[in-house]
């Protein structure tokens, strides 16, 4: 095989969301590099700075911490994950062990809201991309309950929902389907 034949394997390209690939499993490998691009460039136009605190929920493979661990200041950083495997991968895959030890950012195993306290930081920002956009009413409501204590008096969650006309009924985490909520029933 040549070099673009192993490029396609290694980056995922034409798998589906939640193939069991490191860059697939968090959504369609083909936008893995966009998303984190547009998700950084966000966080940092709402006045995320490298002394910042962050929590990723949901970091998967680094996606975007690939590009926060490196940004922000040393133990700044704070990504929570209930695939070990996922995050094992985006740090060996695009992250190295090296850059781990120089700015030792802090992960969490786990798909529990309360895991959030074992953290014992005020976070200036929380990121929640492509969480609440595959979980029912039931898991929104604990997640935004433990992000809403564990943010700094200013602190920002920035979340990805999808809008739609009704409201989903399903319970627990729906991946790699989506859900969609009304505007009304997210602001409540």
């Amino acid at each position: 095989m040549g070099k673009a034949s192993n490029d396609r394997e290694d980056l995922g390209l034409g798998l589906k969301p939640g193939d069991p690939q490191y860059r697939a499993y968090v959504g369609p490998p083909e936008d893995y590099d966009l998303v984190a691009a547009m998700t950084f460039n966000l966080l940092t136009t709402l006045g995320l700075r490298q002394d910042h605190s962050l929590l990723d929920i949901g970091c998967g493979s680094l996606r975007v911490g690939r590009l926060l661990i490196p940004y922000l200041n040393r133990g700044r950083y704070f990504g929570l994950e209930p695939n070990e495997w996922l995050v094992d991968e985006g740090i060996r895959r695009e992250l190295g062990e090296t850059l781990v030890q120089i700015k030792r950012p802090t992960f969490f195993f786990s798909d529990s809201p309360d895991t959030l306290a074992q953290a014992k930081t005020a976070f200036d920002f929380a990121l929640a991309q492509s969480i609440f956009s595959h979980c029912g009413l039931d898991l929104i409501k604990g997640w935004l309950s433990a992000i809403s204590r564990s943010l700094a008096q200013n602190g920002v969650l920035v979340a990805t929902f999808l809008i739609g006309e009704e409201d989903s009924a399903r319970p627990g985490w729906i991946y790699p389907e989506c859900v969609n909520y009304r505007p009304a029933t997210l602001e409540r």
